[in-house]
């Protein structure tokens, strides 16, 4: 048999240590007696990882396709079909092999290599089946989108094309065969607005509901019953229906696939300011796919990706993606062994206003345990109880908790007026007012509560943790615990461990993190920590910028290149004028020199201003006058460039500073934090490597932060 894949085996020298994923063939006769060949995607023993798609695993998996189809023509076979193992079909392309061809033509057979065994596939010549047992991301999706029939679980999680996050494009046949099968609109919220939305994926459920599967069963017996089902298909007792197929030179069609594209070209604009290559690539294929052959599309893919592959803005995105958030992210610098942490069997939160209320649920939704909140008066904890009970029934509306689970993470969450019911409690959090002497209050009256081994927990995103403990009798109990807001869907915790702080609390800490799904990264008791220090001095240099007379729409768009997930105007409305300048009071106390406080600022919060702009119905933004009549302006005007580079220079010198103080451990660190905690892009790296990229590290520091 003619091999047509020993063209690619150079592909496997340049990454020898690649974690194969086997192809393993086995045989099943259905009941009617016709046989299915299946193909069991399983990377043996290495269960610590997703089975991923790097060279010598396609190779290995194109082989046995074409075994297969000589199987079939000889009558051998009837159908073949193709599923994974430990609920996982197939998590895409290897980043680390993707990332490892740095020539342009080891990046195109990569490409090719991908559309010549999913091409195999979709032409066999019998059908073709994929049981979507788990997770099937990326390449590992265009997998069943090259089959002829799909089945999915119910328990599978991690479905979509995140490419666009990831700095590619969907290469191996996804931009083509997706919205033919699911309609453009749908293909594009899978490839455009869920990896621009914190790469958000699908699960099985929704995917059917999409089109994308033809049948959903359940996990216990996901096997059994989608080669049942496949049993009835080969009879033809099945009709498989496709509601949201397309015909896309179908003219009701392409008006469609344009509206739909505009659409997502608008989001791709919002959220990264066009800064960010792939989403853009991706949408420039899409709109040539719909008038392509399917050859011509694969052509087309191989070169958008064979050109992205080579971009910093991807190695930036592999860098941001695989080192920090799936490696370091999982293995926080500086974190105690995991075997020192107490259990949190009952957790407590001082006060029940709306950070309160968002912590209680996290806490009780996450951790499955009862959390009870206190403030000072009834109605204030009643509302914070209700707030949090209002978005467990949000959930269950939408679909995301069934009726059992709302009441029961309902029941969990209780509140009072008193604060002895911490008296069981193994931690509480303190969520009040950002004020030292109001925190220290709390703390003195919730220690005379809690037992010894209570562990007190501060949700301060400025303050020092060493004022607070100053006064406590045991301050060793006392650990930073900062999230960020929306406190359930930003991933960050900065962790802070006060000079006496003990590895048994820091370590509890981490692992509660790590119970609430959160990544967390230790930080040394700084000022502002490590978000809001650098955010501040970014928006500080905005602000000053426009306060010394450069226009405001040049002062807020001057940071677009960053691409950064809204300006620094809109950043500080989101914020609060209030709660920004507090936070700029505590670093301006701290380093007077880099962190000025702005007069213009204090007038508006002086005169109830929230925001200097004002929406109009159109979307445009605007400054009223008696906004601008209560501002007093400079006149040293910075340009665009001027500004960014200002901006670049003084975030590099800050985030050098920090690093000196031992605020965190590396810049990998820094990187981290920005990317969860403030939504930098991956595509610049974080920061750090874009400081290094735009030579700011070395204009400031004398030196890059990476090597």
């Amino acid at each position: 048999m003619n091999d047509a894949f020993a063209r690619f085996e150079s592909l496997t020298h340049i990454l020898p240590d690649e974690v194969v994923t086997h192809s393993f063939v086995q045989d099943i006769k259905l009941p009617s007696g016709q046989v299915l060949a299946l193909i069991t995607l399983d990377n043996g023993h290495d269960h610590t990882r997703p089975a991923t798609l790097g060279p010598a695993t396609m190779i290995e998996f194109g082989r046995a396709i074409a075994e297969q189809g000589a199987r079939a023509a000889s009558g051998q076979i009837q159908a073949l079909g193709v599923t994974g193992s430990d609920y996982v079909f197939a998590a895409g392309a290897d980043l680390s092999a993707v990332s490892s061809l740095r020539e342009p033509e080891q990046g195109r057979d990569m490409a090719r290599l991908g559309h010549a065994v999913y091409d195999q596939l979709a032409d066999l010549g019998v059908p073709t089946f994929s049981f979507i047992n788990g997770v099937a991301l990326g390449g590992g999706l265009e997998v069943t989108l090259a089959c002829t029939y799909r089945t999915v679980s119910t328990g599978a999680n991690g479905l979509g094309l995140p490419e666009a996050f990831i700095g590619l494009v969907p290469g191996w046949g996804g931009v083509y065969r997706l919205p033919r099968l699911v309609g453009p609109e749908a293909a594009l919220t899978v490839m455009i607005e869920n990896p621009l939305s914190n790469n958000r994926s699908l699960n099985g459920a929704t995917l059917a509901k999409f089109g994308g599967a033809d049948a959903l069963f359940e996990p216990a017996d996901f096997l059994e019953q989608s080669l049942l089902w496949a049993d009835k298909v080969l009879q033809g007792t099945v009709e498989v229906k496709r509601p949201f197929a397309v015909d896309p030179l179908d003219e009701a069609v392409a008006q469609r696939w344009a509206k739909a594209t505009a659409k997502a070209r608008a989001l791709v604009e919002a959220k990264t300011s066009g800064a960010a290559p792939a989403p853009l690539r991706v949408l420039d294929v899409f709109e040539a796919n719909r008038t392509l052959s399917q050859p011509e599309g694969a052509a087309l893919e191989v070169e958008a990706l064979t050109e992205l592959m080579g971009t910093p803005q991807f190695h930036h995105t592999v860098y941001a993606f695989l080192d920090l958030v799936q490696k370091r992210g999982k293995r926080p610098a500086g974190a105690p062994d995991k075997k020192l942490a107490r259990p949190v069997t009952k957790v407590g939160v001082v006060g029940a206003g709306l950070m309160a209320a968002q912590l209680a649920l996290v806490f009780a939704q996450k951790l499955k345990v009862p959390v009870v909140m206190t403030d000072m008066d009834q109605a204030r904890v009643d509302k914070g109880v209700s707030h949090a009970h209002s978005e467990i029934e949000k959930q269950l509306s939408r679909g995301k908790l069934s009726q059992d689970a709302a009441n029961r993470t309902k029941a969990l969450i209780t509140g009072s007026v008193d604060k002895s019911v911490y008296a069981d409690a193994d931690w509480v959090i303190e969520a009040v007012f950002e004020e030292i002497g109001v925190k220290k209050a709390v703390f003195a009256e919730v220690e005379a509560i809690v037992s010894p081994e209570c562990i007190l927990a501060t949700n301060t995103s400025s303050l020092s943790v060493t004022e607070m403990a100053a006064d406590l009798k045991h301050p060793e109990r006392l650990v930073g615990f900062h999230f960020f807001n929306p406190v359930a869907h930003m991933p960050l915790v900065e962790i802070v461990r006060g000079p006496s702080t003990t590895d048994e609390v820091l370590s509890t800490a981490f692992v509660t993190a790590k119970g609430l799904r959160k990544t967390a990264v230790l930080v040394k008791d700084a000022p502002a920590f490590v978000v809001n220090r650098l955010l501040l001095r970014l928006m500080g240099e905005v602000q000053a910028a426009f306060d010394a007379g450069t226009p405001a729409e040049v002062a807020d768009t001057a940071l677009r290149p960053m691409g950064l997930p809204m300006s620094p105007f809109t950043l500080a409305a989101m914020v609060g004028l209030p709660v920004a300048q507090h936070v700029s009071g505590t670093l301006h106390h701290a380093f007077p020199d880099r962190f000025p406080l702005s007069t213009n600022i204090q007038s508006l919060i002086d005169h109830k201003i929230t925001s200097l702009w004002v929406k109009a119905e159109d979307g445009s933004v605007s400054i009223p006058q008696s906004t601008m009549d209560v501002m007093s302006f400079g006149d040293s005007p910075l340009t665009g460039p001027e500004l960014l580079r200002r901006t670049q220079d003084a975030l590099a010198l800050e985030a050098q500073l920090m690093l000196d103080e031992g605020v965190v451990a590396g810049p990998e660190d820094i990187d981290l934090c920005m990317i969860l905690g403030a939504g930098f892009p991956m595509f610049i790296g974080g920061l750090t490597p874009y400081l290094d990229a735009e030579g700011a590290s070395e204009r400031v520091n004398g030196r890059r932060f990476h090597g």
